[in-house]
């Protein structure tokens, strides 16, 4: 799923930029109003997220011209102003949501993965119904999966990919090259911190003991399996 950052401070835009993509997203960033609309139009991302005061062209003079071309893509406004005018403005114009700043990561993370939701309903051709993994329900639609004992837990677009990785080869040795390729994809090789970071994450979510996984087993100097 491919999400468009459109934000002038650099910091800002590296900063979402990496959380984004730490949940598993493919991400395309723009500096100011023109390159936006330039990288929407190459890119077709499946959200928009986007900054109002840019230079060469406002958030919303960016968000009124792609209404003009996509009626539906869902768009997000980031913006640092307080008055109720700015919010009614904005959703008057399309956008689906507003987040003001300073805004916190889960915060921006619970609304991304909102519009992710929305996007995966939107788009699929039937009802997703899910998989299972180690007694783990997961429906990638919700990004949730419910637990043996019925407990919901959220989960980021990679970890669903993760997992359904795994469900597709039970007990089999699965390498880190293979892993990155699956789940990262576009020729994307963080280093193996990284996904060992992810998967330390993952298991606190669904192992019943992370210390002594029973469902995604370390297999030293090779990667992971899924019994």
């Amino acid at each position: 799923m491919r999400v468009l950052i459109a934000e002038d401070d650099i910091a800002m835009r590296n900063g979402l930029f990496e959380i984004l993509e730490a949940e598993g997203y493919d991400v395309v960033a723009a500096a100011d109003g023109g390159d936006a609309i330039s990288r929407f139009t190459d890119a077709h991302p499946d959200f928009v997220l986007l900054d109002i005061m840019m230079p060469k062209l406002s958030g919303y003079d960016v968000c009124r011209q792609i209404r003009k071309r996509d009626r539906d893509v869902p768009i997000m406004f980031l913006s640092a102003k307080t008055e109720e005018i700015d919010k009614v403005l904005g959703l008057e114009l399309g956008a689906d949501d507003f987040i003001m700043k300073p805004f916190g990561m889960r915060e921006l993370v619970a609304r991304v993965r909102a519009i992710s939701r929305r996007c995966y309903l939107r788009s699929a051709p039937r009802p997703t119904t899910g998989f299972s993994i180690g007694g783990i329900a997961v429906v990638p639609a919700e990004l949730r999966a419910t637990l043996p004992d019925g407990t919901v837990v959220e989960l980021s677009l990679r970890e669903v990919n993760l997992l359904s990785t795994f469900a597709d080869h039970p007990s089999i040795v699965l390498d880190r090259d293979m892993l990155f390729r699956t789940c990262w994809g576009g020729g994307k090789y963080p280093n193996s911190r990284t996904l060992d970071q992810h998967i330390a994450k993952l298991r606190k979510k669904i192992e019943r003991d992370p210390k002594a996984p029973a469902i995604i087993r370390t297999v030293r100097g090779v990667g992971y399996r899924y019994e």
